[in-house]
């Protein structure tokens, strides 16, 4: 590898972890402000989304520059390739914060609006999946990665058990509908920013080891899934 190309590689690994330093610290104050119902915080988290989208931005340009300019082959190229993808992910995590903040803000207007300790939990769930994650990208570290794909599990069965709590709710309290339905949608987006994050865990294993590995992982949630509902039935 040529001195230039080893800069530019090591300035868009600065550059990733900076973006994904941004997102995290979006996520937390999205998550915050869901919790709080507050508005300050939750429009904190929009004005800034779009710096967020401007690093994926700039970042996508620096990544196809490298590409045609130096040409990179083996685990140069293989770093690119994920970068790009994991680029993409944050970036969208960083408008799946902002729409939790979107939530947040119309919940500050709900005088009934009370949000339940699943919410709460799940929220801190993502963020820690996402900070692993992060750690993960910042060591080279396939074992947390894996560690990462292993918690959307949690994620998702406290997601389906939100569902049936809101289901519950507007059934019971149908007044309160508009407020529950701004908890379902929050629910609904902590639960695709832990698909989102398990994209990045997938291309960091990707990276360091070579293996694609999520298509395993969806087969084997389709077999569970199978499962669970057979003993449902039964």
């Amino acid at each position: 590898m040529s001195q230039l190309l080893q800069r530019e590689i090591d300035r868009l690994k600065k550059h990733i972890v900076s973006l994904g330093a941004d997102v995290e610290e979006s996520l937390r104050v999205a998550a915050r402000a869901i919790v709080a119902c507050d508005a300050v915080l939750a429009r904190t988290v929009i004005e800034g989304d779009a710096k967020i989208d401007q690093q994926e931005v700039d970042m996508e340009e620096e990544c196809l520059k490298i590409l045609a300019l130096h040409q990179p082959v083996a685990g140069d190229l293989r770093f690119i390739i994920a970068t790009l993808k994991i680029n993409n992910d944050l970036e969208r995590i960083g408008d799946l914060a902002a729409h939790i903040a979107e939530r947040a803000l119309a919940l500050s207007r709900e005088s009934a609006a009370t949000v339940p300790a699943e919410l709460v939990t799940m929220a801190d769930k993502v963020r820690e999946m996402l900070a692993k994650c992060l750690d993960a990208l910042i060591n080279m570290d396939a074992e947390a990665a894996f560690a990462v794909c292993a918690a959307d599990d949690d994620v998702d069965a406290i997601h389906r058990e939100m569902y049936r709590k809101i289901k519950d709710g507007i059934r019971k309290s149908p007044e309160n509908l508009d407020a529950l339905l701004q908890l379902l949608s929050a629910s609904r987006y902590l639960e695709r920013i832990a698909d989102q994050t398990t994209n990045i865990a997938e291309d960091l294993i990707y990276l360091i080891k070579g293996d694609i590995i999520r298509h395993k992982l969806a087969n084997r949630r389709l077999f569970e899934e199978e499962a669970e509902s057979m003993n449902n039935e039964q």
